[in-house]
């Protein structure tokens, strides 16, 4: 037997056979063309082909895995149509009088390269983005066959790790688990596990070994370990592990309709958190009873320009209308620090966490947040939306938050257009200036909703990006603890309710604190909903 340890980014166990991602080996020969003008006239097609697969796989991941996932496919056709990008391949074809798989292949290995050496995460990120486009022009233009899993039964499905157009074209009938050298907890491999409620071990190294191929192999989640040829011994204890987990989500579906009330009595709303106007169903099919933090920076995000009033109503409208009556507490753009925007226009910074970002821009690019607060409000009169402001860090800012949004109201009154005059307002409590402050910012707010994740940040002075301080950073730190129960006690006292839409609040083993604290509501993913109902129930 061998054991494997990596990272789980998905929990559940597996069981059953090794299948390695198989990949057409792309030979690449550079060789003289005459005719470099027929060999432009060739890369273009294969470009132009490559588009259109793009393109359907774009609807192929719309249908399983949603929106915002299947997002990278649009941004992979944008990247095929970047002039840098193409003028590269044609420079290459024309002034070196080369075929163009030699062309493509010296562009994708020099661009993922620039990418991989940026400082900027996001511009890493997109050096395997490159390396995926440009092996995609490859297999056209040398027509290699299918790359893919070959399996007659359900498999664990192992891999260096996965690109996005692969992970889309995979049968996901036939995936049991993922299991990857590499990768990291943000990889589309991750996501898509998380997605499809399947087992995932990231991280497991070199000992993932393709003479592995067709082996058994037994895959905790939970641990993050893998056992290829599991002993009598351990197959009987992880197919017991794989039947409890299994029993424990049929009971969490008798969960549904239920109270989130302790033995004790005491209430707690538990809310959803989303990213995306696809996540809705995820939330009505967890039993939700609300959403916590509608993150609407998406919508900036995946588009190539500042998107319009009309365009956030549709969104805003659709989910107020979908959660029918059911709160939706929607943050305000978030953009800056780790989530850049390039035609925001903003500059590098040195510390970016500490920087331009969320209501500091908003405040300072008032054009930009009146189209924003003008599409929530016209959205209000569809449901129960209430609007939530991050980065707060003084009761100044409330206040001119406050006068903006009072041009927006005259605005629409002048227009006759609907919107409802009560709209709750809250803030994210996501440093300790707001911690310190919260007493009175909870006089000029109606909820304060903890983004725990900043605030622990923040108050260990630790940059949560930052991998070799992993050991260093403790969301449990009785700090960011005492941090939450000060906010808490101050809302209360001013008689106004507070949540945790941030990581920690899907933590079971802080549940029974947050509930001592008083805490009125817990946002979190989708998929925690039930389990943190069960726990909720559970406690005293």
């Amino acid at each position: 037997m061998i054991t494997l340890s990596g990272k789980s980014v998905f929990g559940g166990v597996a069981i059953g056979k090794i299948a390695f991602y198989k990949r057409q080996e792309k030979q690449v020969r550079r060789y003289h063309v005459e005719d470099t003008e027929a060999e432009v006239a060739r890369f273009e097609d294969a470009q132009e082909t490559a588009i259109a697969q793009l393109g359907e796989l774009y609807d192929k991941a719309m249908e399983d895995v949603g929106e915002a996932n299947a997002a990278i496919f649009e941004v992979h056709q944008m990247m095929l149509m970047d002039l840098d990008y193409v003028d590269s391949i044609k420079n290459i074809i024309t002034t070196q009088e080369v075929n163009a798989e030699y062309a493509v292949a010296t562009t994708g290995d020099n661009f993922s390269r620039m990418f991989a050496s940026m400082d900027d995460a996001y511009m890493q990120g997109r050096a395997a983005d490159v390396k995926d486009v440009s092996d995609r022009l490859l297999g056209i233009l040398s027509d290699a066959g299918e790359s893919g899993v070959v399996a007659d039964e359900p498999v664990i499905v192992a891999a260096d790790d996965l690109v996005p157009s692969e992970t889309v074209q995979l049968d996901k009938s036939k995936v049991l688990a993922f299991a990857t050298m590499y990768g990291s907890a943000n990889s589309h491999t991750a996501i898509l596990a998380r997605t499809m409620n399947i087992p995932a071990v990231i991280g497991l190294g070199e000992g993932l070994a393709k003479e592995y191929d067709g082996h058994m192999a037994a895959i905790d989640g939970f641990t993050g370990t893998v056992y290829i040829d599991p002993d009598e011994e351990t197959m009987k204890a992880m197919t017991e592990k794989r039947e409890e987990d299994r029993r424990q989500k049929t009971l969490l579906e008798e969960l549904k309709g239920k109270e989130n009330v302790t033995l004790s009595g005491q209430k707690i709303n538990v809310y959803a958190n989303i990213g995306n106007l696809s996540d809705v169903g995820a939330v009505l099919k967890n039993d939700a009873g609300g959403i916590g933090l509608f993150r609407s920076e998406f919508l900036y995000l995946e588009s190539e320009d500042f998107p319009t009033e009309e365009q956030q109503f549709q969104v805003y409208k659709q989910v107020a209308e979908n959660m029918a009556g059911k709160k939706v507490i929607i943050r305000t753009l978030d953009i800056g620090a780790d989530k850049q925007v390039d035609y925001f226009g903003l500059d590098k910074e040195e510390n970016p966490a500490l920087g331009y970002r969320a209501i500091r821009i908003c405040l300072t690019r008032p054009e930009i947040f009146k189209t924003q607060l003008r599409a929530l409000y016209r959205a209000s009169a569809y449901g129960q939306i209430a609007i939530m402001f991050p980065m707060i860090i003084s009761v100044k800012e409330v206040k001119q938050i406050k006068v903006i949004i009072e041009e927006v109201k005259e605005e629409l009154r002048e227009a006759q257009i609907p919107f409802r005059e009560d709209v709750e307002l809250g803030i994210m409590i996501e440093t300790p200036a707001a911690v310190m402050m919260s007493r009175e910012l909870a006089k000029e707010v109606d909820f304060f909703s903890v983004g725990t994740n900043d605030l622990t940040q923040y108050t260990l002075a630790i940059d949560r990006q930052n991998q070799k301080l992993d050991a260093f950073y403790d969301p449990h730190h009785p700090a960011v603890l005492a941090m939450i129960r000060m906010a808490a006690e101050n809302a209360h006292a001013e008689g106004k309710w507070i949540g945790i839409c941030g990581e920690l609040g899907a933590d079971l083993e802080l549940t029974e604190e947050f509930l001592s604290m008083g805490l009125d509501e817990l946002s979190v993913s989708p998929a925690m909903v039930l389990p943190l109902r069960k726990k909720i129930r559970e406690s005293k």
